[in-house]
């Protein structure tokens, strides 16, 4: 193995944990930006498997709530209520993963340009939700309705095509649904966890006849770095979507998506 795949996985670990939880697409960017540096995984499962490590960001930023959360199970229906929401929320999307997931791997993540055109499409509906005069009718992400939760997760199944964004299509459908930015992120971190968990045992279990040492090797760099910048995103994002909205992180969209184009097309 080369000192230069070595880099690119870290960079694309960094990558990883600083788009992963932000509604930008954080697949996107690690196969468009993996397709330029001419980084490729066996069955692409560096890009899947990398996402251990924002999960236990999440983990270590939230462990207090969730330690909280967990040993209130036994004697508080509200936490017991939570809790359920979130499993029902993962369902649609382990369902279709499931049944999906070789058209997911073969096709979609192997379309460069898919990639893009989804990338500057969501820009544009996050920033008009954004720009929206939406009144929140749930400010307590403990206290959404399980029929608001399985709404959202459903939603979230739209994020199995590259680009989308997994955080960016759960996000985007609890606003219309009348939620505030903040919870509406929040209820994103705590989806995430079962969602991406998931992701990483079922892909796993696919590919672990074809990893090699040296593949190893690479998922644990990227494991690392997308945990360090993983912290770092969660730590602060919840503030900052608070006081900024999701505007920023459209136009980012747009741009990532005409830059890629504009890759594609010079570079092929």
């Amino acid at each position: 193995m080369d000192n230069q795949t070595i880099i690119n996985a870290l960079i694309l670990g960094i990558v990883e944990g600083l788009t992963e939880f932000i509604p930008v697409s954080s697949t996107g960017h690690l196969l468009l930006l993996g397709h330029f540096l001419g980084f490729e995984s066996n069955g692409k499962t560096f890009e899947v498997l990398i996402q251990l490590g924002a999960i236990l960001a999440i983990l270590s930023v939230y462990f207090s709530r969730l330690w909280n959360l967990t040993t209130s199970l036994p004697n508080d229906p509200s936490s017991r209520r939570f809790v359920f929401g979130i499993l029902l929320a993962f369902l649609p999307a382990a369902i279709i993963g499931v049944m999906a997931h070789g058209f997911i791997k073969e096709v979609l993540f192997e379309t460069p340009a898919l990639v893009c055109s989804t990338l500057l499409i969501g820009g544009v509906i996050l920033l008009w939700i954004d720009r929206l005069p939406l009144k929140p009718r749930y400010t307590d992400v403990s206290q959404y309705p399980i029929s608001l939760c399985i709404k959202i997760g459903f939603c979230q199944c739209l994020a199995m095509v590259p680009g989308v964004s997994r955080s960016g299509a759960t996000i985007a459908g609890a606003l219309l649904m009348g939620t505030d930015k903040r919870s509406a992120a929040e209820f994103s971190f705590f989806l995430a966890m079962p969602t991406m968990a998931g992701a990483f045992v079922y892909d796993l279990y696919k590919n672990k006849d074809v990893l090699t040492a040296d593949d190893a090797m690479l998922i644990g760099i990227g494991f690392v770095a997308s945990f360090i910048a993983g912290v770092i995103v969660v730590k602060g994002l919840l503030d900052f979507v608070s006081k900024h909205g999701f505007a920023p992180f459209a136009y980012w969209r747009i741009a990532v998506g005409l830059l890629g184009f504009a890759g594609l097309y010079i570079f092929g």
